[in-house]
């Protein structure tokens, strides 16, 4: 949709662009409808009248095609890679069915041109973006054979997110021994690949989730990098980038917009203010209307009504009733005759109501008058009847019903909750959820222990545990930590978060309420007083696991094969608990070794639940949602699609059990190949375990280390469907540790750590 000149041009749910009508411009969007009729307004903003010269709207006719969560979008750019000697031109309609423009671009000292007949490009994919046979027809390859191919872009505001479409295809004939294969990255974070270009067919490249510039400068950069077994360049044809339009606000509720017309028709208002959407943009919001904008994931809904002093004339209309989620009505002052309906007390959230200053008769219903809560005003209506009982007025009779039922019943309770309280221990302070159901052998609580054992602390308990905040064990960029004692004598962790963590602070409640088990940290409980957050967990006296593998921790102690290992399997313990022992299933989201904690014994525990997501249903598999977790351990396929699943979980684990081997980086840009997985697989080929082995590391079997890779790689392979479940990678890490300890004879049998840490560590800082 293209917006010309003329004013500001809106939806009418939201503002759109802005337009000045000496500007030339072209603005195209491409918006997904939600209803057969689409309102575009044209709105006065005071600096002269609307007008349009041309509106033009082309559909798309694959439902695929630009689909994505976030909405509509709006063109950044889009190019198509055409050197200056082939005399290349915009692209337009007919060569594109659906009207799109491609401007020609080429970066001559830097690239090179490849090319083709257009009419061998087959350009219709399934997804259904088909661009020109004449932009797939041009493509640019890297001078330097070895070389990257960027393509740089900006961004406003920095924070914007955005979409980008990518399109390749293979233009030259490969001989026998050649391979283009390359990755593509932004931001020098991994978004697709090793792709390899099927020749003269269209390829596109695209997320499903929005993009964002993490660097908040708004720069961004496109890179195409040959991976190390490709013989040649990485190639480029096109590529669009479109913004996520900001749309503050959603269509209001269908039901309530039904309601609202039907109001409209039955009074025939014809107020100029009453056009398009009745509650968005909210600067524009009909006049008399109030709606309720919690968030912009839920419609707005009408949850006021004001048609006083509007010459309203015959009876209360019907129509009101269709409005769900009225809770205020203010029709005062007008000339209403009849009598007040008693489809006015069935209204649920309707408790506000002023009828004052009409001709309204007959007598106000029984189940109005006495609605609980109802605050009702009627003065100004001489034939209106508001019927006693004796003396006393039948509102007053009905409040003080009222009053003496809920004492009579909150006694009534009192008494249950009495007899109930002697029947149970008096420690318990707060309720959950029921816990979840879990195997016999990794659990020694009750259901019952499970969902009491968390208790709820006030800020002045947390202030003493802490004494005033004293010792700070960790910080973060949303928290910090501080050393506790419950009870004088039980160390704590006490994670103080700041009040834009709420989510995750509620998250990890929620879920911690359900769950137990041996490798899991425990929660002990949490305070949600006023503005303080806070998280007490069991207190781990030897830090976290990132610290042993690196050697950061304060002894320098040099953690073994033996014991890596044995955490290795007590991790995933916890991970198959999440994922096959909890009723729906758990995926946790952030797997890494600085939310592995370590207890005075050394036995790991998972921790960190704040970004954990728990399927709805029991049979659920996966689910769409924004993409969360660390960089360099997300699941690429999770990254790309949006879709997550357990296997999400598996894939961070193996990169996990790749630094536990290694004691590399997760990503590095100084080695033969960035990230950790693709580094191991390169190095493998050598069919030197001695290469990849933490150099540190001198004692272990080579066969369990072996089969530790091997599992390790399974884990990272880049179809989520062919990596192993949890459970099957717990019965291999007992494989592999059995081998190891045969390697150390009787003597081996068990595993034990030594270690003088500082007791400095608890839960991560986020």
């Amino acid at each position: 949709m293209r917006s010309l000149s003329g004013s500001e041009r809106i939806k009418c749910t939201d503002i759109w662009t802005r337009v000045v009508a000496d500007d030339v411009r072209i603005n195209e969007v491409i918006h997904f409808t939600k209803h057969q009729l689409l309102h575009i307004c044209l709105v006065n903003i005071g600096k002269g009248v609307p007008f349009i010269n041309v509106l033009e709207v082309r559909p798309i006719p694959n439902p695929k095609a630009y689909k994505n969560p976030s909405g509509s979008l709006k063109l950044l750019f889009r190019l198509y890679l055409s050197s200056k000697a082939e005399n290349p031109s915009k692209i337009g309609y007919p060569d594109d069915i659906y009207d799109r423009r491609w401007y020609p671009y080429f970066l001559e000292n830097l690239w090179l041109p490849v090319t083709t007949n257009p009419s061998m490009i087959n350009n219709t994919d399934i997804d259904g973006y088909n661009p020109p046979q004449r932009v797939m027809a041009a493509a640019a390859i890297p001078r330097d054979a070895n070389g990257t191919l960027d393509i740089e872009w900006t961004v406003k505001p920095p924070t914007a997110q955005f979409y980008p479409y990518i399109y390749v295809s293979e233009l030259e004939t490969l001989g026998g021994k050649d391979i283009r294969e390359f990755n593509m990255m932004l931001n020098e974070g991994y978004l697709d690949g090793p792709l390899l270009p099927e020749q003269l067919i269209t390829n596109p490249v695209y997320s499903l989730l929005p993009q964002q510039d993490t660097n908040g400068d708004g720069k961004c950069v496109l890179r195409l990098k040959k991976t190390a077994r490709s013989t040649l360049p990485p190639i480029l044809s096109a590529i669009e980038v479109y913004t996520v339009m900001e749309l503050s606000q959603l269509e209001t509720n269908v039901d309530d917009v039904t309601g609202i017309k039907d109001v409209q028709g039955s009074y025939n208002l014809s107020r100029i203010t009453w056009q398009g959407d009745p509650c968005a943009p909210v600067q524009f919001m009909w006049q008399g209307l109030k709606c309720s904008h919690s968030d912009n994931s839920t419609p707005p809904t009408i949850i006021s009504l004001d048609l006083s002093s509007s010459g309203l004339t015959g009876s209360i209309a019907e129509a009101i009733q269709s409005l769900p989620h009225l809770q205020q009505l203010d029709l005062s002052n007008n000339s209403l005759s009849g009598q007040v309906p008693e489809f006015l007390a069935y209204m649920k959230s309707l408790l506000i109501i002023n009828l004052s200053g009409n001709d309204l008769s007959g007598s106000v219903p029984l189940l109005l008058a006495g609605k609980r809560g109802m605050k009702l005003n009627v003065e100004g209506n001489p034939l209106l009847i508001v019927k006693k009982k004796g003396k006393v007025d039948m509102k007053k009779n009905i409040v003080i019903s009222v009053t003496v039922t809920v004492a009579v019943t909150s006694f009534t309770i009192f008494l249950i909750l009495c007899i109930w309280r002697k029947t149970r221990s008096p420690s318990v302070e707060v309720s959950g959820p029921p816990a979840v159901q879990e195997p016999d052998d990794q659990s020694d609580d009750s259901s019952e222990h499970l969902a009491t054992r968390i208790r709820k602390f006030s800020f002045a308990q947390v202030t003493r545990m802490t004494n005033n905040f004293e010792r700070v064990i960790g910080e973060g960029g949303f928290s910090s930590v501080y050393l506790g004692l419950v009870n004088g004598a039980e160390q704590v962790a006490v994670k103080v978060l700041s009040h834009s963590s709420y989510r995750e602070f509620k998250a990890e409640i929620q879920l911690l309420l359900r769950l137990h088990h041996k490798n899991l940290l425990d929660l002990v409980g949490y305070c949600d007083q006023g503005e303080t957050l806070a998280l007490i967990y069991a207190y781990m006296a030897n830090g976290n696991l990132k610290e042993h593998i690196s050697g950061s921790a304060s002894n320098n102690y040099i953690m073994n094969w033996g014991n890596r290992l044995k955490i290795a399997t007590e991790t995933a313990q916890g991970l198959e608990y999440l994922h096959s022992g909890c009723t729906p299933a758990i995926v946790h989201r952030d797997v890494k070794p600085t939310n592995v904690l370590l207890n005075d014994q050394c036995e790991a525990k998972l921790a960190d639940f704040g970004l954990s997501k728990s399927f709805s249903i029991r049979d659920e598999s996966h689910v769409l949602t924004k993409v969360a977790g660390t960089k360099g351990y997300t699941d690429p396929e999770y990254h790309g699609t949006g879709w997550l699943t357990t296997k999400s979980d598996i894939y961070s684990f193996g990169v996990l059990l790749l630094e536990l081997l290694t004691n590399q980086p997760v990503v590095d840009y100084g080695r033969e190949e960035d990230h950790i997985g693709d580094w191991v697989r390169f190095k493998l080929r050598e069919g030197d375990m001695s290469r990849i082995m933490d150099p540190r590391l001198s004692d272990y079997h080579s066969g369990s280390a072996w089969q530790y890779v091997e599992l390790a790689m399974s884990c990272l392979n880049p179809s989520s469907a062919d990596r192993p479940t949890m459970s099957q990678v717990v019965n291999v890490l007992k494989e592999c540790l059995a081998c190891q300890l045969s390697m150390a004879g009787p003597s081996g049998s068990s595993l034990e750590l030594s270690m003088a840490i500082d007791t400095k560590a608890g839960p991560a800082a986020r």
